[in-house]
């Protein structure tokens, strides 16, 4: 796979780790930005969920030594389902059948697999009927959940799965100066708390703020790391350029991790000082 945008490989890395090291988890959702161009990186890893082969890397896909993989191609793999909003919103009667379906055992492997297009559109009464799928899941059913924004999908779905991103980060526009200097606090580590006042007073001070704030420094760190890897120009990111790259893969790790867990904390303080915590660790 030649071309690949730095998303997408640090994608396919990560699934192939999975698979490699057999550390499956029954239900991912997955961010993307544009549906045609990702959704064949989410197919190959429900090849590879499917092959009864076992193969652990996209690499060994369409090897021709079993049908799986044109069967998912063409949408004729029995043991595979996918859902698609009926209108508006995804329905209670189209989980419903899913998981009458699903009752059943796999057909002609070890594993069944579901997809959830637009995951977001699960309206309360839907998300309640594929929850118990979720908080007791069969050992040979994974799902997996597709959104173009994690944090429009209900939390207690959000909550119960393991998210993977394919979302394309290079436009993010102007980077506020707030941003820009809490990064350079993040840098430092024991910053964060020197300047624990500044911060709290001025640039992230309530929840709604933080969880966007995170999500735009995620994508900051993300398109960095993109450009570093094509060689391309770094002015806007000079601040940087003297950071390890594997420490910035942990601070992403590590805002993917907490910020979901910012939506059932109820002290905002204690949240924020366990972030600045981990974030001092690295």
């Amino acid at each position: 796979m030649n071309g690949l945008t730095y998303v997408q490989k640090k994608f396919i890395d990560y699934i192939n780790t999975i698979m490699g090291t057999n550390k499956l988890s029954h239900s991912y959702l997955i961010e993307i930005g544009d549906f045609s161009l990702e959704f064949p990186f989410i197919l190959l890893f429900v090849k590879m969920m499917l092959c009864p082969l076992e193969v652990a890397s996209t690499s060994q896909l369409n090897c021709n030594r079993c049908n799986t993989c044109k069967l998912i191609d063409d949408g004729n793999f029995p043991d595979l389902e996918i859902i698609e909003a009926d209108g508006a919103q995804i329905k209670k009667k189209q989980l419903l059948s899913l998981k009458d379906e699903y009752q059943k055992k796999s057909l002609i492997g070890k594993r069944r697999v579901y997809i959830i297009k637009d995951a977001e559109k699960l309206n309360p009464s839907s998300a309640n009927t594929i929850l118990k799928f979720l908080e007791e899941p069969e050992e040979d059913i994974v799902a997996v959940l597709i959104t173009k924004n994690r944090y429009q999908v209900l939390d207690t779905i959000l909550s119960r799965c393991q998210v993977l991103s394919l979302l394309d980060t290079s436009d993010i526009g102007v980077i506020d100066d707030g941003i820009n200097q809490f990064i350079k606090y993040l840098i430092k580590g024991e910053d964060l708390f020197i300047y624990y006042k500044e911060i709290y007073d001025h640039i992230l001070p309530d929840k709604e703020t933080a969880k966007n704030s995170f999500i735009l420094i995620e994508k900051i760190f993300i398109q960095y790391l993109s450009l570093t890897a094509r060689g391309d120009s770094l002015t806007q990111f000079e601040f940087l350029s003297n950071v390890d790259n594997k420490k910035i893969l942990s601070y992403i790790t590590i805002i993917e991790e907490e910020l979901p867990k910012l939506v059932y904390n109820i002290n905002y303080k204690l949240w924020l000082d366990a972030i600045y915590s981990r974030f001092v660790e690295v």
